[in-house]
């Protein structure tokens, strides 16, 4: 059994549906939630508003969660970009 008590074949189903499309994993609202937010500052940084935190505190997310949310997802979309521009290739 996993931590979250789920067997290892549950879980691992559950890493290969959010991996695929998080949209389509059984995921408690709180983690749609999360990934909403992260997808958007990802995918259109320009269009966050307050709604966005409202959202996540409306899911009791306090302003440590979301910062390091927030901090963690924007963390990553620069890595990336800092490997685009410099024309690095995925490990096989």
């Amino acid at each position: 059994m996993t931590e979250a008590g789920r067997s290892e074949a549950d879980a691992a189903s559950l890493v290969a549906a959010i991996t695929s499309d998080y949209r389509a994993a059984a995921l408690e609202p709180a983690d749609r939630a999360m990934l909403d937010y992260a997808a958007k500052l990802t995918r259109t940084p320009g269009e966050m508003t307050v709604g966005d935190v409202e959202r996540l505190r409306a899911h009791a997310f306090d302003d440590r969660a979301i910062h390091d949310l927030c901090a963690v997802a924007a963390y990553f979309a620069f890595v990336n970009r800092i490997a685009d521009g410099l024309g690095v290739e995925l490990e096989a």
